[in-house]
């Protein structure tokens, strides 16, 4: 307790040296430049999406929400999030467990593999689907003689979004389940319990926050995707358009209000977004503070 107590006197008396701290001067401008960009770049757009939406009035503005066309592209986004979070749940927690769980060769590949979505861009990626499942493509043929749609079709908007979206929940955890170790998994395992029993009583309940914070990025991440699916959708109105895209028509047909009005459904995504992450920060930084103390025990 004494150790503790004095390392908290020598960072108070650190801090209060000029020698250890910046300029009143700098600090100042550093939080003024910081201030300014969060203000001009990220709150002010946002700010303006709410005001243009509102621009022509209330009743404009929810007769923008309830055309048919809007709520089939919010109906289509959603369809598409329901399919793609859980899928890359379940691949994000299997594949940062054998990362981070487990020594095997082929592992730097898998690594390579699940970073593969940051590297390459989202208009690439839907035409890899296009070069694929075109009709040139390499199962075109075949699909066109079995009748089956996957090209400008749910399937392949799933496909587009899966691929971007699958780094999130995988990266989230890695570094958390590395930071774990294995020794809670081992004496799970030395007492008796089996594989499904150690993850489900022992793994899971360390990364819950972490793979809430990962499902929160990805749910976005697929609900905003633009790039991928502006290629493999065919932007067909009332059928294959999410919302981006359907924001991307109303924009392109000078219908400025209703465009703005369904742009504040994914700015509204957004702010939730942002505080659901700044809740399930809190949670963890809390429960990592749980555990260091029941450590220092």
């Amino acid at each position: 307790m004494s150790s503790h107590t004095n390392s908290n006197a020598l960072a108070k008396k650190l801090q209060s040296r000029d020698a250890t701290r910046e300029p009143a001067i700098v600090r100042i401008i550093l939080i003024s430049i910081a201030l300014i960009f969060f203000l001009s770049c990220l709150m002010l757009p946002l700010i303006l999406v709410f005001v243009e939406a509102f621009k022509q009035g209330v009743g404009v503005y929810f007769q923008a929400l309830v055309n048919p066309d809007t709520l089939s592209a919010v109906k289509l986004t959603l369809l598409t999030a329901a399919i793609a979070v859980p899928l890359n749940v379940v691949f994000g927690v299997a594949a940062a467990w054998s990362v981070a769980k487990f020594n095997f060769r082929g592992k730097s590949i898998l690594t390579t593999i699940i970073d593969m979505p940051f590297s390459v861009s989202p208009v690439i990626a839907g035409l890899m689907l296009v070069l694929i499942f075109g009709t040139q493509g390499w199962f075109g043929s075949w699909l066109m003689d079995h009748d089956i749609k996957v090209l400008y079709a749910v399937p392949a908007i799933v496909m587009a979004t899966i691929f971007i979206t699958v780094p999130f929940v995988a990266r989230e955890l890695i570094p958390l389940m590395e930071a774990q170790g294995t020794e809670e998994e081992e004496a799970a395992i030395v007492l008796g319990a089996n594989g499904w029993q150690t993850f489900w009583k022992v793994t899971l309940p360390n990364i819950k926050w972490g793979l809430i914070y990962g499902v929160i990025l990805c749910n976005a991440r697929a609900m905003g995707e633009f790039g991928a699916v502006s290629v493999v959708s065919g932007h067909i109105r009332g059928e294959t358009n999410t919302l981006p895209l359907h924001v991307e028509i109303l924009y392109n047909e000078y219908t400025f209000s209703a465009a703005f009005a369904v742009s504040s459904l994914l700015a509204l995504l957004a702010i939730v977004t942002l505080i659901l992450k700044t809740w399930v920060e809190i949670r963890q930084e809390k429960q990592d503070q749980r555990n260091e103390d029941s450590t220092a025990s």
